[in-house]
C-alpha cells in the first residue's frame, strides 16, 4: 500500500514520529483500550495524547473504536456474553468440531 501524501507531507510525517517522546500508530493501537479505560501512566497518557493532536489517522480510528465499544454496551454485549449454563450437546459438537 503506498502513502497519498505528498512527497514533503510524508517525510514530515516520518520525522514527527522519530521525535522524542512520539509512538508510532502501531503502538497507539495497543495502547487504545488502556486509554480509555485510564489505565495509563501519566508519561503513556501525554504520548499518546501528543499522538492523537498530531495524526488524523489515529484521530479517526480512535473515534471509530469509540463507536464500537458504545454500539456493544449498548447491545448488551457485555453483559449476556454466555448463557449461564451451556448444553453439554452443544459443547460436544463444538469440541467434536475443533479435532476433525
Amino acid at each position: 500500500m503506498t502513502d497519498a501524501r505528498p512527497r514533503p507531507m510524508r517525510r514530515l510525517h516520518a520525522m514527527m514520529f522519530r521525535l522524542p517522546l512520539m509512538i508510532t500508530c502501531e503502538a497507539f493501537e495497543d495502547f487504545i483500550l488502556a486509554y480509555l479505560e485510564g489505565d495509563l501512566t501519566t508519561r503513556q497518557k501525554f504520548m499518546f495524547e501528543m499522538h492523537l493532536k498530531l495524526c488524523r489517522e489515529c484521530r479517526d480510528y480512535l473515534k471509530a473504536y469509540k463507536a464500537a465499544l458504545d454500539l456493544a454496551k449498548a447491545s448488551g454485549a457485555e453483559e449476556n456474553a454466555l448463557p449461564e449454563e451451556v448444553p453439554e450437546d452443544l459443547v460436544a459438537a463444538v469440541m467434536a468440531a475443533r479435532k476433525g
